[in-house]
């Protein structure tokens, strides 16, 4: 440790974890399911070691990373050899293990962390806006919103049914009435409603009836969910802009319907695959 680090005051169970390399139940800490934007900082010094961008479920009942700020987090092996521990760099606290070779995303790693060693920071608020597309399956649909500057969030899950809460199984039986959606969180000061209709358009077949690619069924059919008059303006004002280059379209506007968030596994999905979609691919129309 840093003789200039500077710490703070530690609770018993704080101390216990970080300076005694005691561990918190799994499934108990504050950030296992933590899934908003900001960095993940050293609880004892306020070294800033994770980003939330990777961060991953790992379903293991403690925060994953399957990578570090540059220099912040230092590798020790135990004692027996079997494990190797992570501790923040700057004043030496323990943070958790590190364990490579599970396969859990293109990085082949996992940080293990206690959320008791860490504190969230939120990234500084911006103005935000909402809104809700169905291009057929949600993985691909998130694939372009997400690389879009921006957008400051997105979530994949499912809109438009009669049931509560639906599980990916229950939507894929095609029962439900739910299309399957990515809901975008976006800066209107840097992206507006309107480019983000043009890349939805443009990122997957809006002529398609039944389904999108090879993905057929009533969950994958194409839809704007509008929540503002604004919103039916510019979607009915690109809708027939496509008319006229000759487009038959077939994607539905609908009212805003309520938004169900879909399984942790399904959140990012190509992005922890390290693969691209197979039926959403982006072609300049407009």
């Amino acid at each position: 440790m840093s003789d200039n680090t500077t710490t703070r005051p530690l609770s018993a169970f704080e101390r216990y974890v970080i300076e005694q390399k005691g561990t918190e139940k799994p499934f108990t800490g504050e950030y296992c399911n933590n899934i908003s934007e900001g960095s993940y900082h050293c609880k004892k010094c306020d070294a800033k070691l994770y980003r939330s961008q990777d961060k991953f479920p790992s379903h293991c009942g403690w925060p994953s990373f399957d990578d570090e700020i540059r220099g912040a987090v230092k590798r020790i092996a135990d004692a027996d050899g079997r494990r190797t521990e992570i501790v923040c760099a700057a004043c030496g606290g323990h943070l958790g293990h590190v364990f490579e070779g599970e396969g859990f995303t293109a990085k082949n790693i996992r940080h293990c962390v206690n959320s008791i060693s860490l504190n969230f920071k939120a990234t500084e608020q911006q103005p935000t806006a909402v809104a809700l597309f169905a291009s057929g399956c949600f993985w691909g649909t998130e694939y372009h919103f997400a690389k879009l500057p921006g957008v400051l969030g997105t979530r994949v899950g499912f809109a438009g049914g009669h049931i509560d809460s639906p599980s990916y199984k229950q939507v894929c039986a095609g029962t439900t009435g739910h299309l399957e959606c990515c809901e975008v969180t976006f800066n209107p000061t840097q992206v507006s409603y309107e480019d983000l209709c043009r890349l939805f358009f443009e990122t997957h077949d809006f002529t398609q009836t039944n389904g999108q690619g090879p993905d057929i069924g009533p969950q994958y059919l194409s839809a704007l969910f509008l929540r503002h008059a604004e919103d039916r303006s510019v979607a009915e004002k690109l809708i027939c802009l496509l008319r006229g280059k000759g487009y038959t379209v077939a994607t539905q506007l609908r009212e805003n319907a309520r938004f169900w968030s879909a399984e942790a596994e399904h959140q990012k999905y190509y992005f922890h695959q390290a693969k691209t979609p197979y039926c959403h691919i982006y072609r300049k129309i407009f």
